[in-house]
């Protein structure tokens, strides 16, 4: 079993690839793998402004916003109004895509995998779930509120906002959340 703390604290704003916004990178697998070279990513956006998305050749993205109104995401030219908040929205990251904030900015968490080597399956959930990554997969649960818990072996580890735990191989235990979470299962392609 493989079990690693992502604190948010520890997450710097870099640019977009396309220089249009920041991103706070969550994990990316292979751990370390930059932009071209990931099988799957996960960060947080601060979206400020209208504007195009970067273009991903072979990746599928899915969106939740986590604070704001929300956006018209134009994917492709047809429009996708996204203003349910945590509400995943899948879509293919190589067509070409513009966002419209629809009432201010947003911060969205963003998932990202190669639909060629892996597959992702997003879901906000609330209360108590044991993570379970799939064989030869990972699970990445991320607190939107402060006071998750991940409760194994002896002792149980406190998540703050935007706080992560990625799991790979066993059940680290389970995870009590206080208010919401986002869970991403990671399996082969």
């Amino acid at each position: 079993m493989t079990v690693t703390i992502l604190r948010a604290a520890d997450r710097t704003p870099v640019p977009w690839k396309n220089g249009g916004g920041t991103v706070r990178e969550i994990e990316a697998g292979p751990e370390g793998a930059g932009t071209d070279a990931f099988d799957w990513r996960v960060s947080l956006a601060d979206v400020t402004a209208d504007g195009p998305f970067s273009a991903f050749p072979g990746v599928d993205r899915i969106l939740t916003v986590v604070e704001g109104a929300g956006m018209d995401l134009v994917v492709g030219g047809e429009h996708h109004i996204v203003d349910e908040p945590l509400w995943p929205h899948g879509f293919p990251g190589d067509l070409p895509t513009e966002g419209f904030l629809l009432g201010g900015p947003v911060v969205n968490l963003n998932v990202m995998y190669r639909r060629a080597r892996t597959r992702a399956e997003t879901a906000v959930i609330c209360g108590t779930v044991r993570l379970l990554p799939p064989e030869g997969g990972a699970v990445l649960a991320v607190s939107l509120d402060d006071g998750a818990e991940l409760e194994g072996g002896s002792d149980g580890v406190r998540l703050d906002r935007y706080d992560a735990v990625l799991a790979a191989g066993e059940s680290p235990g389970v995870l009590r959340t206080m208010g919401q979470a986002v869970l991403i299962t990671f399996s082969g392609g």
